[in-house]
């Protein structure tokens, strides 16, 4: 049996406890509590998985509500919102604070497990990543779960995360590689905000959105009439920088032309305006980065290599989507709440169904796809939840096929040679792609969904034949 999950209800409805315990069945341990000075002590001294907070405004305001969610903010316990019409003002704000989820009074208990479960899971990963049980401390440099605007669990973003931390306080060029949509700009935001220079300026110049012949004076300046219609002097983005950052994303855009001059700069740590001989030092530390494959540019001869050493002192690779899927669910609802806040709808969860339809897409256009996909659910929701209903035609079908996928018949030599060599296919494509489901499934290019279905038929017949 597996263990059960803990949930810490905290509500001044003294019958509430009677009615789900026995509701949520022998999956679920409850404790009720009433009093909000105890509840700090009740969560410590027990192991609790999930904090469910039954939302009364006739008794608590908001701001009391985020006083008492702070008080047990240490427990590292994932908090779950209950609320009716009445509280749902409070529910928003307090999902804005930091709660993790939220469903409706009076609850479905199906939807009400399903919530309770991923919280839970959300616990136990906190806690993994941590490094730590509930009962024993915390150390002093705890592994890194996130880092600044950037979201993500998953073990590709920790190794972001590690590589940020690493040299946020240093001074060497990095180059930030990755597809387009996957939070380059971010991740070089990142590192400024955690360095030395977060006081001062963060510049950020898509060198693939100024034209080839205006590049130079965006970049460095140029002094009145140092060429035609130029009437005044103006301040590049080096300048401009000053002691912060300048960031120069599409680095692979660069004409040759450019690249020698940009070569120059980096190494003399000076640079001039347009029509001026007089050498302004280079203060800023300037980031780079780019979704083209610099090496290959650099072996047809279109990228300097020098340049190429300037730039890549240090790599940090941006994962897609497809590398991480298990970041899906958290970005999807870090979307949700901050653009339910922006078009003041209340959206406050994903329905399981459409939930699993963002996790069996491909994401070609990566977070910010997802991003787009959220906002445009939120904009066509009519209730208070996402459903497929609510997704762009494309997740439809994605849903749709996993839906209505059928299995391959049992019966019949060829039908069983058939659908067992498709089984060993999919575990062979998972152990080439490291366990990667998603990779997995476009190298053998099928869904997602199919993959899943391949080994679970697998495990069905393994378990069969015992």
């Amino acid at each position: 049996m597996p263990p059960m999950t803990r949930v810490a209800l905290f509500s001044q409805d003294l019958k509430l406890h009677s009615l789900l315990a026995p509701a949520l069945g022998r999956e679920f341990e409850l404790l009720a509590e009433s009093r909000p000075d105890c509840l700090s002590d009740v969560l410590h001294a027990r192991s609790f998985d999930v904090l469910l907070v039954d939302i009364d405004p006739e008794n608590f305001t908001t701001a009391a509500y985020i006083d008492i969610l702070s008080g047990v903010s240490d427990t590292g316990v994932t908090t779950v919102l209950m609320a009716d019409d009445l509280g749902r003002e409070a529910a928003i704000e307090l999902l804005q604070q930091g709660a993790h989820n939220f469903c409706r009074k009076p609850p479905a208990m199906r939807e009400l497990k399903a919530v309770l479960r991923r919280a839970a899971e959300h616990t136990q990963m906190k806690r993994e990543l941590q490094g730590r049980k509930p009962h024993q401390p915390a150390p002093v440099e705890p592994e890194p779960v996130g880092c600044d605007a950037l979201i993500g669990a998953s073990a590709p973003m920790r190794t972001v995360y590690d590589l940020i931390h690493r040299v946020s306080r240093l001074n060497a060029s990095v180059l930030i590689t990755g597809e387009s949509g996957t939070g380059k700009e971010l991740i070089a935001r990142a590192i400024h905000n955690q360095g030395d220079r977060k006081h001062q300026p963060f510049v950020a110049v898509s060198c693939g959105a100024i034209p080839e012949t205006l590049i130079e004076s965006e970049l460095f300046g140029h002094e009145k009439g140092a060429f035609t219609g130029t009437t005044g002097t103006r301040t590049g983005y080096f300048e401009q920088a000053g002691g912060g950052t300048l960031f120069l994303d599409e680095i692979g855009e660069l004409s040759p032309q450019t690249q020698v001059k940009l070569l120059r700069v980096l190494q003399q740590k000076e640079f001039s305006r347009l029509g001026s001989g007089k050498a302004i030092p280079l203060k800023a530390r300037v980031l780079f980065a780019t979704h083209r494959n610099i090496p290959r540019m650099v072996e047809e001869g279109r990228f300097r290599l020098d340049l190429y050493y300037r730039i890549n002192v240090m790599t940090i690779h941006s994962p897609s989507l497809a590398e991480r899927p298990e970041d899906i669910g958290l970005l999807a609802r870090h979307f949700l709440a901050q653009y339910s806040e922006t078009y003041e709808k209340f959206v406050a969860e994903i329905r399981p169904a459409a939930l699993a339809a963002l996790e069996e897409y491909e994401w070609p256009g990566n977070v910010r796809e997802l991003e787009n996909v959220i906002q445009s659910a939120i904009i066509c929701v009519d209730g208070d939840e996402i459903e497929v209903k609510d997704l762009p035609e494309r997740l439809r079908s994605v849903a749709a096929e996993a839906e209505g996928f059928e299995d391959v018949p049992q019966a019949g030599t060829f039908e069983r040679l058939l659908r067992d060599y498709k089984v060993k296919l999919a575990v062979k494509a998972i152990e080439d792609n490291r366990g990667n489901k998603t990779l997995a499934a476009r190298s053998l290019d099928i869904s997602r969904a199919y993959l899943h279905r391949l080994i679970r038929q697998g495990e069905v017949e393994a378990i069969s034949a015992a």
